[in-house]
């Protein structure tokens, strides 16, 4: 989480202030991440004293009480991302020892989470980092003891009981950062049940390193590596089961690249039809095919709750407007893909002159398509796929964009996950009205309210997942604005609303029990925010796949519903 905060703050400064920006130190221990803030205009220092203006961060471990009065003498502006946790041990050192109690820390002493920690101490601290250590200790006055917030858990339990032994009046304050405990704990379990482990993140991350010397511990081949270029394939090979984790200091899109590399390496016991079943929907997902069978299934069922006999056509246009327009759009907005989903990335790369071919004959099939349906809706569908591909174009001249604070719509602040919802509200909701304008009764306003609510809900769900990429390339989505518990939170009011407009159309006769039914659809929906937030799935295929599949569930019982009222 430190790690995590400190570069959304960073990344944020960096898209909204002019002017260099310093990190005092290494912001992150992984080669790669700092290049990549390099070429954002983030550079890292050890002091300021060379330095006369821009913004200063302090990284996620701290710095010593002295070293913060420099900076702020320096007449740099301040930023703080320590990490609330290595704040809280700082606070309980300054209160400990102000009382006159001994120091003691254990952790390793040249790590800058320590060396900011000693700082903070009235009294003289001491550093253990063995248990062995701790004979050397002179004798202490109320000795109380702390841990880095990154240590190893059971080392700091063998320690403590050391400890305990030398000075029986010692205090103990354990403040090792829970996701750290958690980490190591779950490498211990994981390793019972795999015949190797791979521990991704920075060969100088001291937490990471941590993380694979447990996993040695446990007797089980063990492969740190940095990025996906240090993987053994040849020897992965040779394992069925393998388990993968992670250090603080990794990034979610080099995971994923390991990941997906380490899916490709085939075993000798894998399953076939499960690699097959896993591919496919890879593959539905990347290409966007499973997104337009979204929308064709929330067409479907929209049709449903219609005052008018269902009609195919437009959930088949909404089918083809989606497709087009999203294939359009990876393709003019790639920047922050190779960060949020580098499987997706590599696949349209791969791929690039098909999936071109494909999003322009659906484009230009469903225009053909509407002419048949009215001029309306020709107009309508040509007018909306034009204004989905320009959303990733420039919309001001090189000659007007001095003071315009964005070039092109995706540059609005908030701006994605509304367009991509209005988008999939005019081409399912809005399109099947236009010839019978202006005709148009209570019910058919209720289903487009529907519909917008969840592409709404849909779009902000993908916008959360891909906060960490938009951060890095500058977007500012939802998420990026206000946070991704308040995003969630926004989800949540959003399917709870759809969900209460359901019971109130079914309960007061405006729709028939159809209304009852499409509370399954957005009860998956809720599920997979759920399950998101508890970590049970984590954003990638399968998370998109079962988000997607929530809308085609939609599609699926109203074409159920539609059999058994021609049965009856």
């Amino acid at each position: 989480m430190g790690v995590r905060r400190a570069m959304e703050i960073v990344l944020t400064h960096a898209n909204r202030t002019k002017g260099p920006i310093f990190t005092y130190g290494p912001l992150i221990h992984n080669h790669q991440v700092l290049d990549l803030l390099r070429s954002k205009g983030i550079y890292s220092v050890d002091g300021v004293e060379s330095l006369d203006s821009g913004t200063i961060v302090i990284r996620a471990h701290g710095i010593p009480p002295a070293t913060r009065k420099v900076i702020k003498n320096s007449g740099l502006k301040l930023v703080d991302a320590t990490c609330p946790r290595v704040a809280k041990v700082q606070s309980i050192i300054r209160a400990q020892s102000r009382n006159g109690s001994s120091t003691i820390i254990a952790g390793d002493r040249d790590h800058a989470e320590v060396v900011g920690l000693i700082g903070y101490s009235v009294t003289p601290a001491y550093v253990v980092s063995d248990v062995k250590e701790i004979s050397s200790l002179p004798k202490l006055e109320r000795p109380f003891v702390v841990a880095q917030t990154t240590h190893n858990a059971l080392a700091f339990q063998k320690i403590v009981s050391a400890l305990q032994a030398r000075f029986p009046d010692i205090t103990v304050f354990d403040t090792i950062c829970e996701a750290t405990h958690e980490r190591q704990e779950e490498v211990r379990l994981l390793a019972e049940s795999v015949d190797a482990m791979v521990v991704v993140g920075g060969y100088h991350s001291a937490n990471t390193k941590r993380l694979a010397q447990i996993s040695r511990d446990c007797g089980i081949p063990t492969f740190h590596v940095e990025t996906d270029a240090d993987l053994d394939k040849a020897a992965l090979s040779r394992m069925d089961v393998i388990g993968i984790t992670a250090g603080a200091s990794t990034p979610s899109w080099m995971i994923r690249n390991i990941i997906k590399d380490v899916e490709a390496v085939r075993s000798a016991g894998e399953n076939k039809v499960a690699k097959y079943l896993k591919k496919t929907v890879a593959t539905a997902v990347q290409s966007s095919i499973l997104g337009a069978f979204g929308a064709l299934g929330l067409a479907h069922a929209a049709s449903m709750v219609s005052p008018h006999p269902p009609s195919f056509v437009f959930p088949v246009l909404a089918f083809l407007y989606v497709f087009a327009v999203h294939i359009s759009n990876r393709f003019l907005d790639r920047g922050a893909s190779a960060y949020n989903d580098p499987g997706r990335a590599a696949f349209l790369s791969d791929h690039r002159s098909q999936l071109l071919a494909s999003g322009i004959a659906a484009a230009a099939s469903g225009m053909i398509i509407s002419v048949f349906v009215g001029f309306l809706t020709f107009l309508a569908f040509f007018l909306l796929t034009i204004a989905g591909v320009i959303y990733s174009f420039p919309i001001f001249p090189a000659s007007l964009k001095k003071g315009v604070t964005f070039s092109k719509i995706k540059d609005i602040p908030g701006s994605r996950s509304l367009s991509e919802a209005l988008g999939w509200t005019a081409v399912i909701g809005v399109l099947p009205l236009l010839e019978r304008l202006p005709a148009v009764s209570y019910l058919e306003i209720y289903t487009v309210s529907i519909v917008m609510i969840l592409s709404y809900v849909r779009a902000l769900f993908f916008d959360v997942f891909q906060t960490q990429g938009d951060l890095i390339v500058g977007t500012e989505t939802l998420p990026v604005i206000l946070g991704e518990a308040r995003t969630i939170t926004i989800i949540k009011y959003l399917i709870a609303s759809a969900s209460g407009l359901s019971i109130v159309g079914a309960v007061i006769g405006l729709t028939d029990s159809f209304g009852f039914i499409m509370l399954l659809p957005i009860l998956s929906l809720y599920l997979c925010i759920n399950a998101y937030q508890e970590r049970r799935v984590h954003p990638g295929p399968n998370l998109d796949a079962m988000v997607d599949g929530s809308f085609i569930l939609a599609g699926l019982l109203g074409v159920i519903w539609q059999v058994l009222q021609c049965l009856r």
